[in-house]
C-alpha cells in the first residue's frame, strides 16, 4: 500500500487558487456555461498546469460542492434541541443570513446545482441533509407539542427559512436595484426584519 505523498506548498497554493478561481466562475456561469479555460485564466495558470491538478471540469465541481455541504449544515446542527426553541430558531435564521452576506458565490454555486437537478450534490441532498433536516423537524416538532412554540409545519419552516435568507445572496443585484444607492448593507434591514417575522411566528 502506498501512501500519497504531502502536497508541497507550491501545490497547496495552485490548488487554492485553482478553488478560489472555479468558484468565481462556477457561481457567475453556472456549470455548464463555465469553461477550463475561463478557471485557468482566473487561477493564473495554463489549461496544462491546471489539468495536472484535476483531470476535469467535472473534477473541479465535485471537489467544490462537497466542500460545500458541510458548510451549508453546519448551522442546522447546531440547532439545540435542550436550547430555548425561539432563540434557537432565531440564531439558526441570524446564521444562515451571515452566510449569505459572508458567502454569496457559495450560496450561486450550490443554488445553480440545485437548478439543474441537482447532478453533482444529490448524494448529499440524500444522505446527509434529509436525514439532519428530519432530525432537526423532530426537535421543532417536540417544541410545538410541549407548547414552547406555536403549531407550524417544520419543514416548510425550515424551507422558508431557507429561502427568506438565501435570496440576499442568490438575488443581491436585484434586491440592491430594488433598495436603491442609499442602503449599502440590505442584511441589516433583512436581519431586523426577519427576527420579527419569525418571533411573531413562532410565538405561542
Amino acid at each position: 500500500m502506498t501512501t500519497a505523498r504531502p502536497r508541497t506548498r507550491i501545490q497547496q497554493k495552485n490548488t487554492s487558487a485553482i478553488m478560489e478561481a472555479a468558484l468565481d466562475v462556477f457561481s457567475q456561469y453556472g456549470f455548464r456555461g463555465a469553461t477550463l479555460d475561463q478557471i485557468a485564466q482566473a487561477a493564473g495558470l495554463s489549461k496544462p498546469n491546471l489539468l495536472y491538478y484535476f483531470p476535469s471540469k467535472e473534477a473541479i465541481h465535485v471537489e467544490l460542492l462537497s466542500g460545500l455541504m458541510d458548510t451549508w449544515l453546519d448551522p442546522l446542527r447546531d440547532l439545540d434541541a435542550d436550547g430555548d426553541p425561539v432563540t434557537e430558531l432565531l440564531a439558526y435564521v441570524t446564521r444562515k443570513l451571515e452566510m449569505s452576506r459572508d458567502l454569496p458565490r457559495e450560496s450561486r454555486l450550490f443554488a445553480n446545482d440545485i437548478l439543474q437537478g441537482a447532478p453533482t450534490i444529490h448524494d448529499g441532498l440524500s444522505q446527509e441533509l434529509k436525514p439532519l433536516v428530519d432530525e432537526k423537524a423532530k426537535v421543532i416538532q417536540g417544541w410545538i407539542e410541549a407548547g414552547k412554540i406555536a403549531p407550524v409545519d417544520p419543514y416548510h419552516l425550515m424551507f422558508s427559512i431557507w429561502s427568506l435568507t438565501q435570496h440576499y445572496a442568490d438575488f443581491d443585484v436585484q434586491v440592491r436595484t430594488v433598495l436603491g444607492p442609499d442602503v449599502t448593507d440590505p442584511h441589516k434591514g433583512a436581519q431586523e426584519y426577519l427576527t420579527q417575522l419569525f418571533t411573531k411566528l413562532l410565538k405561542p
